[in-house]
């Protein structure tokens, strides 16, 4: 059977009335981006991109979010900022990098579309040479909105146009989703496009692994302590079967796994972090992954409601993650539900 490249996938949904000529163009100089980015990461310590970034003084350079940066955040940041600037398919963009939005620069034409993106997740794994990822997400920007400011951004997550991510592993794949399935690409190397090797994903409804950072436990709330003590009790527990915990601390590769066999992964809130709400951004990781997983069957929330119906009250807004296998998802949300309702 003939290779089927991203691009004439993109033309096969554009054909479909899925998608229209600008938001094709605007996944397509993303992938591109996403190809120069994962040149950038396999060349490692011979490319000069491993340890920190510096800034002013010579000082660790650190983000919005008040992290310090790697080497590769900042080169991801800035490929995918200069991919997106000229090509009239983007109207702004915002990256978790970055306080506020990107605006396009006035010399160039400007789209009818928002580009969010964490430039590489699981920046912390790059110098033990780990796989880490970039997330990004399209939204429609609103009617009459010529220079598109924060709040234009806060859209829930049911009005992404479309969601992926590309994981630089072994090999560099693309997961992507524009509302009408979920469909995975391989990139050749030897001929440079992105391949698609797996349509229209479906993720198993049922789940015996789960990924979630343990060294958290001791701040959990008492649902999530209930629920995963009851995991590891395995076989002999309450839920009758064994259960293996995986954890890469990378979202990217802990969700690929899932959308590759299934399983289900956690960010809970936890004493540690509960004033800012969660560890994982709404609108850079939590809502593009949710969008992707629902769409191969699966199922995300952020432990009380569903994650894609949240409404965004600002750009680097943190909240619970609880996606992956459907069935699974649902019980864990059961138990915080239920905690809730006994304590509310």
């Amino acid at each position: 059977m003939k290779p089927v490249s991203l691009i004439q996938f993109l033309i096969e949904e554009r054909r479909a009335g899925y998608i229209n000529a600008e938001l094709s163009l605007l996944i397509e100089v993303v992938a591109r981006a996403c190809k120069r980015i994962a040149v950038a990461t396999n060349k490692g310590a011979l490319g000069d991109v491993l340890g920190m970034a510096t800034g002013a003084g010579d000082a660790a350079s650190v983000n919005i979010q008040g992290e310090a940066q790697k080497k590769l955040d900042v080169i991801s940041n800035e490929i995918l900022l200069e991919a997106n600037a000229w090509g009239g398919h983007l109207a702004a963009c915002a990256s978790e990098e970055m306080e506020d939005p990107q605006p396009i620069p006035d010399m160039y034409p400007k789209g009818n579309h928002l580009l969010l993106f964490d430039p590489l997740d699981g920046s912390s794994n790059i110098d033990v040479n780990v796989s880490v990822g970039t997330i990004f997400s399209v939204l429609r920007c609103p009617e009459g909105v010529v220079n598109p400011k924060a709040a234009d951004f806060l859209q829930p997550g049911t009005a992404q146009l479309a969601a992926g991510y590309v994981v630089y592993g072994p090999a560099t794949v693309l997961v992507l989703t524009s509302g009408h399935g979920t469909h995975e690409f391989t990139l050749d190397r030897e001929v440079g496009s992105f391949v698609l090797s797996r349509r229209d994903i479906r993720i198993p409804q049922d789940a015996t692994e789960f990924a979630i950072n343990m060294s958290n436990q001791r701040h959990w709330q008492p649902a999530m302590q209930r629920y995963i003590g009851e995991l590891l009790a395995g076989s002999e527990g309450p839920r009758g079967k064994d259960f293996n915990m995986r954890w890469v601390a990378s979202m990217v590769a802990d969700v690929h796994r899932i959308v590759t066999r299934g399983g289900v992964f956690f960010y809970p809130l936890d004493a540690k972090i509960a004033q800012q709400g969660g560890k994982l951004r709404l609108m850079y990781e939590a809502n593009p992954m949710a969008f992707i997983i629902e769409q191969a069957g699966g199922a995300a929330s952020t432990g009380q409601q569903r994650l894609m119906a949240l409404q965004p009250t600002g750009l680097h807004q943190r909240v619970p993650v609880f996606l992956g296998s459907k069935n699974e998802v649902e019980v864990a949300v059961q138990y915080h539900q239920d905690d809730a309702s006994q304590h509310g």
